[in-house]
């Protein structure tokens, strides 16, 4: 039961689900509560399938009520091209750093990905001081994906120019110019957060820094604990999924 409703009947929550979007409506609409913006926005995403709409209440849930998280939803939708006709990578950035400066500590991380990445995938322009400021408050925020990615630029470092690095010569790497030089002591530290915060592949590189004495003295000891966590963060992981798919079944019988 769910506000006087019998949820095992199909036309009672059919009633139900139409009264939930016109209560979001009116909270949003009429009371102007951007949390409550969002969740119409969310429901017009999940339930109505209309991400037109969707998209429409995330932007304006962001520029109007400075609503961090709909700034990512908005900026999601602008990256992948959902609710319009194509992708626009440099409008997802513009909203991922609106994020971020309202502290949505994924929209920092998405902002510094994006200004920091390589490649011919890469539309925006790439500045990795600016992106490396982004992922940095995300990381300071706990953000475990952007204490990771910061690992791995101390781990090989960031070369001015991305042509010159070659990740089979570590000797030809030494002479060219970095705008991030590889740092063993920065990258187990960020490391070691990303894997306190939950990251498998994070907790791997502490075990495995430990083994070699990598920015920190070899520990045999401490590197089978941090590979041990790493397989039941990997394990968990596992369970996880699993338990979903067969959720999923059972919604489905």
């Amino acid at each position: 039961m769910a506000f006087g409703y019998d949820l095992k009947k199909e036309e009672e929550v059919k009633e139900y689900v139409e009264n939930l979007g016109i209560e979001y409506r009116f909270g949003c609409y009429k009371e102007k509560k951007p949390e409550v913006c969002h969740l119409l926005a969310d429901y017009l995403e999940a339930i109505k399938k209309d991400f037109v709409k969707a998209a429409t209440v995330y932007k304006t849930n962001c520029v109007d009520y400075k609503y961090g998280k709909s700034c990512l939803k908005y900026g999601n939708y602008a990256l992948i091209g959902r609710g319009r006709d194509k992708s626009d990578t440099s409008e997802a950035l513009e909203y991922f750093e609106r994020g971020c400066e309202l502290n949505e500590r994924t929209s920092c991380l998405h902002a510094g990905m994006l200004l920091t990445a390589t490649g011919p995938a890469s539309t925006v322009q790439r500045d990795v001081p600016k992106g490396y400021n982004y992922l940095k408050k995300s990381c300071d925020a706990n953000d475990e994906m952007a204490c990771h990615y910061l690992s791995g630029m101390y781990l090989t470092g960031v070369p001015k120019n991305v042509n010159e690095f070659n990740p089979h010569n570590p000797e030809k790497n030494k002479n060219i110019e970095y705008l991030i030089k590889p740092d063993m002591k920065q990258a187990f530290a960020l490391a070691k957060k990303a894997c306190e915060l939950g990251n498998i592949y994070a907790c791997a590189n502490v075990s495995l820094m430990y083994k070699k004495g990598d920015g920190v003295a070899k520990d045999v000891d401490q590197s089978k604990k941090y590979f041990e966590l790493a397989q039941a963060l990997q394990k968990a992981h596992e369970t996880t999924k699993e338990l979903k798919f067969q959720l999923g079944l059972e919604d489905k019988k």
